[in-house]
């Protein structure tokens, strides 16, 4: 059983000037629910004011919750903070955070949203407004449910937003594998980032993660990792610059879930990037990321 976290305001209408594909929530919903009864589905609350402030600057949250974001902001983000956007933002941490919770009662557990790794504390940027993976990182330590949290970016793109705002955390870590020459172009410090040159397969790849991902959980021994499955890796995506097959996608979450469930981590992914002309085919990128980590803790669980 895969528990999965999707909130209505996921699917939002598609802000004018945006490239950002609006309706790929709702197809990996939809896509999700045609593979039949093997989920268990969950409703976040929107995170609460005073959460998103403990990470994000009290003036931006207030532009982004009475959508009153400078355009400067706007153009940053890369679309307009329309209140459909506005109740979006505030959905989605509060389905990453409800993910991480469900993962530590299960597992593992999936949000069909999130991974927005380029949000800053006073501005969003790169499709991203609100950064859910620092804001459930941060509310899960504050509150003590958990001392030490890894978070793991397999996105393409470098997690600046994530490490920037959980530097000077002790209790929090951060990798990032990524394309080194892609965006940003001013990349933050993770614990650890591992910049790959363009052009790099599935097998290169591969080794490259287990070589510097393992010796990491070994040093940190989080209690828990939140998982920025990004998609953007595949070759042909419209902003990757790496050259991973389907296969290789599949291979790496399928990884990830062995190595977590092996040392009894929970994990709890989100969405993160994936981009094409074909939103139907982004979504089944997505789809396959969430089948293949979870068919690896169901695996797992049956060898025990």
């Amino acid at each position: 059983m895969i528990h999965l976290v999707h909130h209505p305001d996921y699917v939002a209408p598609a802000p004018r000037r945006s490239q950002y594909q609006w309706n790929k929530n709702g197809l990996v919903r939809d896509l999700l629910r045609a593979e039949g009864a093997a989920f268990t589905w969950h409703q976040p609350k929107p995170m609460p004011r005073h959460w998103l402030e403990a990470v994000h600057d009290p003036d931006y949250v207030e532009q982004v919750l009475t959508s009153s974001v400078p355009p400067e902001k706007e153009r940053r983000i890369g679309f307009p903070v329309t209140p459909e956007v506005a109740r979006r933002s505030q959905a989605v941490p509060g389905g990453t955070y409800l993910a991480a919770r469900l993962a530590l009662e299960h597992g593992f557990a999936a949000n069909t949203a999130g991974g927005s790794h380029h949000a800053l504390a006073s501005t969003g940027a790169g499709f991203c407004v609100f950064n859910d993976l620092a804001l459930a990182a941060v509310r899960l330590i504050e509150e003590g449910t958990v001392g030490r949290i890894l978070i793991v970016d397999c996105d393409v793109h470098q997690g600046d937003g994530t490490a920037s705002l959980t530097a000077g955390r002790p209790e929090i870590a951060t990798y990032s594998i990524h394309a080194e020459k892609n965006f940003p172009v001013r990349k933050a410090h993770s614990t650890l980032d591992v910049p790959l040159p363009d052009g790099v397969e599935d097998a290169e790849y591969m080794e490259t993660l287990e070589r510097t991902l393992l010796p990491l959980l070994e040093s940190f021994a989080p209690d828990l990792v939140l998982y920025q499955a990004g998609v953007d890796p595949l070759a042909g995506d419209r902003l990757g610059r790496l050259a991973l097959s389907y296969d290789g996608l599949v291979v790496r979450d399928r990884w990830i879930s062995g190595v977590m469930t092996s040392r009894g981590i929970p994990f709890a992914s989100a969405l993160g990037g994936g981009y094409g002309e074909d939103a139907l085919e982004v979504s089944r990128r997505h789809v396959a990321s969430i089948l293949a980590l979870g068919q690896g803790v169901a695996g797992r669980a049956l060898q025990v």
